[in-house]
């Protein structure tokens, strides 16, 4: 399975991580959330982590966001998929697309910037992630 299926699957088994697409505003005005990579601060990528004991995949979505961002967001319906090896082992990850509701400082101390979808697919390093921002902006 190419890298291309993997990103449009909307809901994986198991995972692993959780993560969220945020968006605000719409056409023209529309902006997508990206955060810097812990490891690599020069990096943008989607706010994304564990999912913890106890908690869902949506509900760790929402922490994550909020950790890593220091954005509020609901979620609005499952966007897709990244999976990929690091040093650790498999990630699995499951995104939500998710609305923009409120921010204030990041808890990880992270670098947070509105991108306009052409600016995100610029700014993100792999294919995968790329083809999570077409399909949000299509459905936002």
């Amino acid at each position: 399975m190419g890298s291309a299926d993997r990103a449009y699957r909307l809901v994986i088994d198991s995972p692993t991580h959780a993560g969220g697409v945020v968006v605000r505003g719409r056409g023209e005005e529309l902006r997508v959330l990206l955060v810097t990579a812990k490891r690599q601060p020069n990096q943008w990528v989607f706010p994304k982590g564990h999912i913890e004991a106890g908690e869902t995949v949506e509900e760790a979505a929402i922490r994550e966001v909020e950790e890593e961002a220091g954005v509020v967001a609901t979620v609005s319906q499952p966007i897709g998929t990244l999976e990929f090896r690091n040093m650790r082992g498999v990630v699995r990850a499951q995104f939500f697309l998710m609305t923009f509701v409120s921010e204030g400082p990041s808890r990880e101390g992270r670098r947070r910037a509105w991108f306009t979808a052409s600016e995100a697919r610029q700014a993100l390093g792999y294919e995968d992630a790329r083809m999570l921002v077409a399909k949000a902006a299509q459905l936002a």
